[in-house]
């Protein structure tokens, strides 16, 4: 069930992504375009994906 985890924090990754470069203006056609707090948002999911793989790695090389 590895994968689990790692499919969850890329998603958030990809995801986070495509919030920031919205609330940043960078993709356009969206109520989110050019909002700030999507930018905040996205990077927070990118940060919270990135936490989520480094924790699996690390718990699975312990183990």
């Amino acid at each position: 069930m590895r994968w689990v985890p790692i499919v969850f924090g890329v998603g958030s990754i990809v995801v986070g992504a495509i919030f920031t470069f919205q609330g940043y203006g960078t993709l356009k056609g969206s109520f989110m375009t050019g909002s700030r707090i999507w930018l905040w948002v996205g990077i927070a999911c990118i940060v919270a994906g990135v936490v989520v793989l480094v924790v699996t790695f690390v718990a699975d090389r312990s183990s």
